[in-house]
Order: C-alpha cells, then sequence, then structure tokens
C-alpha cells in the first residue's frame, strides 16, 4: 500500500490510534529515544535519525498557506510515498503532513504577529512544528512545542534549521489532563479526530482557561469530529482560508480551513 493510501486510511479513522496514545502516553517509537521527554534548545540530534529523515523527507515551502516557512514533509517524490507505510521504522510519520487546521493557524500568527508578540505560547500537538515556527518569527518571547511523537521533535529541530531558528524547547510527553502552565496562548491545530481524545482536550483547555485565564485558538477545516462536538458551541470563528489546490487534493476535498477562539463557560462542567 502506498503511503497515499495511508493518508487515506488515516482520514477514514486510523488516526484513532494517535488518539489512543494521546490518552494513554505512549512509549516513543524507537527504544533510543524511550527516556527522552524533552529537548532544549541546541540539543543534537542523532546522525543517524538526522540522515534517515533527510533522506526520506522533501524540503519544500510551496503548496500551503504559509510559503514563508520551509519543511521537510513527505511527498510523492519521496520514497515512503509509495513504500508500504509498515516499513517506516518510527511509527506513522503524522508529523509530516502539513495540515489544514495548523496550516490555518501559522498563517493567522503570521498575518497578525500581535496574537503572539511578547508572549507565551504552548503548540499542542506541534506536529513539524510549523505554527511554532510562525510564533516565534512573529515575536513571541517563549514557545514549546509538544508532540508525543519524539521523531516529531527531531524534525522540529531540522525544521527550524531550514527556517534559520534557533530550536526552540520541544517536550514529548502528554500534556492533556497535566497540570496547567502559565501560557498565554495555546495553540492547536487538527487535534479534534477523536471523541475521548477531544473530551479530554474540551476539559483541559476549560481548565488552563479557568485557572490561568489562557487564550485558546484552535485550527481545524471543520471536520465532522470536531463540528459534532459540544465543544463547537463555545467556538468563535475568527477567520477562514482557501486552501491551496495541492492542499485540497492532498485532503480528499477539503477546501478551507477555520481558526476558532475557545471562549467557554465558567463551569468546568459544562461540555
Amino acid at each position: 500500500m502506498a503511503f497515499r493510501g495511508w493518508r487515506w486510511l488515516l482520514l477514514l479513522g486510523r488516526h484513532n490510534a494517535l488518539g489512543k496514545a494521546w490518552r494513554s502516553r505512549r512509549a516513543g517509537p524507537s527504544l533510543r529515544w524511550k527516556r527522552c521527554c524533552h529537548w532544549s534548545a541546541g540539543r543534537s540530534l542523532h546522525p543517524e535519525v538526522r540522515a534517515f529523515l533527510e533522506e526520506n523527507t522533501e524540503v519544500t515551502n510551496s503548496g500551503h498557506l504559509t510559503p514563508e516557512i520551509r519543511l521537510r514533509l513527505l511527498s510523492p517524490r519521496c520514497r515512503f510515498w509509495r513504500e508500504k507505510p509498515d516499513l517506516w521504522p518510527y511509527g506513522d510519520p503524522f508529523w509530516a503532513i502539513y495540515w489544514p487546521g495548523g496550516q490555518a493557524l501559522s498563517r493567522y500568527i503570521l498575518d497578525n504577529p500581535r496574537v503572539v508578540k511578547g508572549r507565551s505560547v504552548l503548540d499542542l500537538g506541534s506536529g513539524c512544528g510549523a505554527t511554532a515556527i510562525a510564533a516565534v518569527m512573529s515575536g513571541a518571547s517563549q514557545v514549546l512545542a509538544n508532540d508525543i511523537d519524539p521523531i516529531a521533535g527531531m524534525a522540529m529541530i531540522l525544521n527550524c534549521e531550514l527556517n534559520h531558528l534557533n530550536p526552540f524547547p520541544i517536550t514529548i510527553k502528554n500534556m492533556i489532563n497535566s497540570e496547567t502552565g502559565n501560557w498565554d496562548l495555546i495553540v492547536l491545530g487538527d487535534m479534534f479526530y477523536d471523541e475521548q481524545l477531544a473530551d479530554g482536550l474540551h476539559h483541559w483547555l476549560q481548565k488552563c482557561i479557568r485557572l490561568q485565564q489562557t487564550e485558546v485558538l484552535i485550527g481545524d477545516p471543520g471536520r465532522h469530529q470536531f463540528l459534532s462536538h459540544s465543544i463547537r458551541r463555545q467556538l468563535h470563528k475568527v477567520i477562514e482560508y482557501s486552501l491551496p489546490e495541492h492542499t485540497r487534493q492532498e485532503n480528499y476535498g477539503l477546501t478551507s480551513s477555520i481558526v476558532w477562539s475557545y471562549q467557554p463557560s465558567n463551569s468546568l462542567e459544562d461540555s
């Protein structure tokens, strides 16, 4: 099955496995990195992993909403676009796709730097790190990128290098249901693909807002799992972007992506 086929499975429901991983805090996909939970700026990558990622991804800044940002992604010119997904040695590379919700968030931050300038930002489920990169480019005072996949963390370091940025701190611990940090802004894109995960996100984000007065921005193209969740009643539409043709083709009919402001009621019981 080609990697394109893997993407189709992901959109149809294979993402549920990732949802379970967020809920259960899976171990890292490579034992070499099992005990790593945080990268600080300047940490070097293992040469073998760096070489693998550089060989099996393509550097691109086209076909998505943020041509200012260069990223290492999987593309039709990459070996694993055609190879069987099971041959990828590190677990499903969700981070190697620039998902529509993340694109919308990144575009919005680049166009509206006041949203992050001088503020502390947590990029939850950061994936390729594009939104965290956009926050750094737009003047955020502090950025922490979070993804439970250690390989995603390594890819983010490579993407920082591509954009001539010092790597920001990266954590791979499951932050959902953890203690709330004192963040000015939490951004998350394409995270509402699993009902239980969405419920956990809903309550944890409510807690962050209630205890820390954190602002929350969510990027999502309007997937059914997102729009049908009760969280939808507590969202304010900030802006909608038309997706480039390449992104439309690779997301099976999605034509636009939206940035939402999450404004829940004061009650933590409201869901």
